[in-house]
């Protein structure tokens, strides 16, 4: 990282497993309002402290912009990003983004989320069990972390099962790891966009009880969701749901299987689990860059320091969870800090503001049911082969193990 006349350049990744990058702890420290230039030289803001973040998330001065590369040329970007048009949830301002999340968060609620749990949890006894069948060494990501959360998206969604692996290859396309396949990844697109369009009109003809019939049918006065909404949001909570769930419980795996201290302290305490799983959520960074790039409507003063009308504003939500003005210890993990619940926690992982996730609570039951059943199944679980020897993946902005051999 270099300065030059008050603007950083930054590279923006970090792919030492999962090490939280130095350079953003050092601007946090530093500059937490700072302008940056990306490696296709395009000039920024960049927010990295907690309650800087948090007021840039929340203050509608700030509107969604453009999506804009802040990763170097040599880092292949996600084929997701096709799930990002211009219509998209994620780049929606008020009142169009209102209307549809007042609409979608009516229908798509924690006792729906709830409701689910047992299915999800017998979802994963059957891969414990399979899984145990095979014996060691076994491949967490691939027996259980990659299969878990598109079941259950189908399952909430109401997917029957005859249709689900072709839904399976299309998300699959669409969420490469790797250098994407623009062609398979927009054919993905195209695909369940069909699939969800047409389950659409069938549920409206004769609902069922899953949260597509539920988005389908939700009324609000004058307000609904129309047949390509409901098709989308019923791509969305497929594809991403299925991304970050299925990458976060092998970063989950691997963590609490690299840090013995607090992993024994889970096992004395099971009832820790909630708390824990925040915890993590916290402490591991997940993506490499910053989020999706906000752009001021107006001059607007921050730290001291003036954005001014038209320019993008970038927030490090990965380094706010770092921030020691709000966490003690905040580099090391602790499955016993103090105020970690889903309902009091200040952890930014899930975002903040009008753009905060969606599916955070079916994302918590899954990675609470995945992981605690994991190591109640195996209570020697360990890592089959050198921490040093996992491989990582490094060809997209998410940070997760491509298989985590492991032995009980």
């Amino acid at each position: 990282m270099t300065t030059s006349e008050s603007v950083w350049t930054c590279p923006f990744r970090h792919d030492e497993a999962l090490e939280f990058d130095p350079m953003l702890a050092k601007l946090r420290a530093e500059a937490p309002v700072v302008r940056i230039r990306t490696p296709q030289g395009e000039d920024a803001w960049l927010v990295t402290r907690h309650e800087l973040v948090r007021a840039v998330s929340a203050d509608r001065r700030f509107a969604p912009a453009p999506l804009s590369g802040v990763l170097g040329p040599d880092h292949a970007r996600p084929a997701s990003e096709t799930l990002a048009p211009s219509d998209s949830v994620y780049l929606m301002d008020a009142p169009a983004h209102s209307r549809l999340r007042r609409l979608i968060t009516k229908v798509f609620t924690d006792a729906q989320v709830d409701r689910l749990r047992p299915a999800t949890q017998a979802t994963v006894d059957a891969l414990l069990e399979a899984m145990a069948e095979r014996g060691a060494p076994a491949d967490a990501v691939e027996q259980l972390a990659a299969r878990l959360p598109l079941s259950t998206a189908c399952e909430l969604l109401g997917v029957p099962g005859p249709d689900r692996e072709p839904l399976r290859r299309w998300a699959t396309a669409m969420m490469s790891a790797g250098t994407p396949d623009l062609a398979a990844a927009a054919e993905g697109r195209a695909g369940l966009l069909a699939y969800f369009a047409e389950l659409t009109v069938a549920r409206r003809r004769r609902p069922k009880d899953d949260l597509l019939s539920a988005l389908a049918m939700t009324r609000e006065g004058d307000m609904y969701l129309d047949q390509r909404e409901v098709a989308f949001m019923g791509m969305l909570l497929l594809v991403a749901g299925h991304n970050t769930s299925t990458h976060q419980i092998g970063n989950i795996v691997y963590t609490l299987l690299t840090h013995p201290v607090q992993l024994a302290r889970l096992r004395a305490r099971p009832e820790l689990l909630p708390q824990a799983v925040e915890e993590l959520l916290r402490f591991i960074p997940f993506r490499q860059g910053v989020g999706i790039p906000r752009q001021a409507t107006e001059d607007v003063e921050l730290d001291g320091v003036t954005v001014r009308a038209g320019e993008t504003v970038h927030v490090s939500y990965l380094t706010a969870n770092r921030d020691e003005s709000v966490y003690e210890r905040p580099d090391e993990l602790d499955v016993e800090r103090a105020g970690n619940t889903p309902s009091l926690t200040p952890h930014l992982a899930f975002g903040h503001g009008t753009h905060h996730c969606l599916g955070a609570h079916l994302a918590r039951m899954e990675l609470q049911v995945a992981v605690g059943s994991l190591l109640t199944r195996f209570p020697g679980l360990r890592l089959a082969v050198p921490a040093a020897d996992i491989r990582w993946n490094t060809e997209s902005i998410w940070r997760f193990p491509l298989e985590l051999p492991v032995a009980w």
